[in-house]
């Protein structure tokens, strides 16, 4: 069933088991307990009679009227064996009549109230109240055949009354020395309709917290899953093509809503990434359109009519300039994809950083002669582990660039240190600088500022390349400029110990 796949049912069932089984145990501990007082009550009523009762039993019976004048019958003169103490022998008179000072524990003409009945020793009543209810038998129930149990306890100390019901009537029995037994009793059906109350209210108040409590819990996980219904919404609404969509977390801060921030975040990149994936093959296809439109144009001047050999010369030379710039385009672009994924295979070596860094300003001392440009370097040996044939293409790119948006006569200073365990390289030159707003992009893929680099023939994937390449290295480059002063290039790179 679905109901039992969804998250939030399956809380709220849980919820309402766990909520059942406790209501349950209170109110049933509860219950039992109000059970208990009024039982127990009761039960302290019936004992306080039984000794009443024991106790007029045992009194030495009078001479002459008692209370109410109703006379005992005697036993007759030795009747007592010689060698047992009187009492006893005692035994309860054949008529007896409950004295006038215990008379008010016991109301004949209340129903409900208290009663009582004396016991011989084979079972027969000796006497007992008017207001007691009928039965066929009276000690099968509590004898239990053995009617010289209490002689068998050690030190003969009587156990306490045994307290049993008979229909709705509590009832306790209580055998004496003698062998005679004393029975009182009392109906409970104002307790037991008062126990029917508690248990109506038990469960009324049960269920009052049980439904309160199901509302509760519902508009809890409702609203803690709410979040999950917001990050399928958006979810739903992203796959469809709106990159856009983001997740309302309604500013909670449960562990879902710092998930709905986390995926907000992570459209967010996504977006950004799927942006600059279309800016990038827009700049791509634009970058090939112009070598591939070079070779087409060529190619039919030249076939459109016969020319000469000179000129099938140059046509051929043109194409293959506009073929060699789509070469080094596409080759730039498989690097990039390559870093992207991971799959770039970097050749790590330990070298010497700074041969690596003079060999690519000797490197590039022909193209600064020819734009009047003076590299001056202060190098320090360095160890690093890397690819020297990948690290030497960022140091050259770096030192073109600053070469070629230089000024004529301007100087690239190329420094070489160590700072707190990295190796860190500055090419800074005194050129045209780049403006502030065009600085955050200047490592974006086919980015050329417009002032500084107007007129440029590359493609605008150097430094984006150096990028990919010192981070490969686990190395940060970053870049400072201020406009008609001058740009610095810094890369800081990892020093083996």
């Amino acid at each position: 069933m679905k109901i039992f796949k969804s998250i939030g049912w399956r809380l709220q069932i849980w919820y309402g088991l766990i909520l059942v089984v406790v209501l349950a145990g209170f109110g049933f501990t509860a219950y039992q307990l109000e059970r208990g007082r009024l039982l127990g009550r009761i039960d302290d009523e019936l004992h306080r009679r039984v000794e009443v009762l024991a106790s007029a039993l045992r009194r030495p019976p009078p001479r002459g009227p008692e209370g109410n004048g109703q006379p005992f019958d005697r036993p007759p003169p030795g009747q007592f064996p010689d060698d047992r103490p009187p009492e006893e022998n005692l035994h309860p008179p054949r008529e007896y009549h409950l004295p006038a000072r215990d008379a008010h524990f016991f109301d004949a003409s209340d129903p409900n109230g208290f009663y009582f009945s004396i016991l011989s020793r084979d079972g027969k009543e000796i006497t007992g109240s008017t207001n007691q209810p009928v039965r066929t038998s009276v000690t099968s129930t509590y004898t239990g055949g053995d009617v010289n149990w209490i002689q068998k306890l050690p030190g003969n100390t009587p156990p306490p009354p045994k307290v049993n019901f008979f229909e709705h009537y509590r009832e306790t029995f209580e055998p004496l020395p003698s062998g005679e037994k004393i029975l009182v009793g009392c109906s409970v059906l104002p307790e037991l309709k008062e126990l029917h109350r508690t248990a109506l209210n038990l469960t009324a108040v049960g269920g009052l917290i049980l439904f309160v409590g199901l509302a509760g819990g519902w508009w809890f996980v409702s609203r803690s899953l709410r979040p999950i219904q917001n990050i399928s919404a958006a979810a739903v609404k992203i796959s469809a093509g709106d990159l856009s969509q983001r997740i309302n977390v309604g500013g909670t801060e449960s562990e879902l809503g710092q998930l709905a921030a986390v995926l907000n975040s992570t459209f967010a990149r996504l977006e950004t990434a799927f942006a600059q994936q279309k800016q990038f093959a827009a700049d791509a296809a634009h970058e090939l359109r112009t070598p591939v439109s070079v070779i087409l144009t060529q190619t039919q001047t030249a076939l459109n009519r016969e020319r000469t050999a000179e000129d099938y010369k140059q046509t051929v030379e043109a194409c293959q300039r506009a073929a060699q710039r789509m070469r080094k385009l596409i080759e730039s672009l498989l690097a990039l994809a390559r870093f992207d994924a991971g799959q770039e295979v970097l050749n790590r070596l330990r070298f010497d950083f700074s041969k690596t860094v003079s060999d690519s300003v000797e490197l590039v001392q022909p193209l600064a002669a020819e734009r009047s440009v003076k590299v001056i370097a202060e190098l320090s040996a360095l160890q690093v582990t890397g690819d020297t044939e990948r690290l030497a293409q960022v140091v050259t790119n770096l030192l073109t660039n600053a070469i070629q948006y230089n000024k004529s006569g301007g100087v690239v200073r190329v420094n070489l240190a160590s700072q707190t365990g990295l190796a860190v390289l500055t090419v800074a030159d005194n050129g045209y600088g780049i403006t502030a707003e065009d600085l955050p992009r200047v490592f974006g893929r086919f980015f050329r500022s417009d002032k500084s680099r107007a007129g440029a023939s590359n493609a605008g994937l150097g430094l984006a390349i150096c990028k990919a390449i010192v981070e490969a290295h686990g190395g940060t480059i970053e870049a400072a400029s201020e406009l008609g002063t001058g740009t610095t290039f810094t890369v800081r790179l990892p020093i083996d110990v």
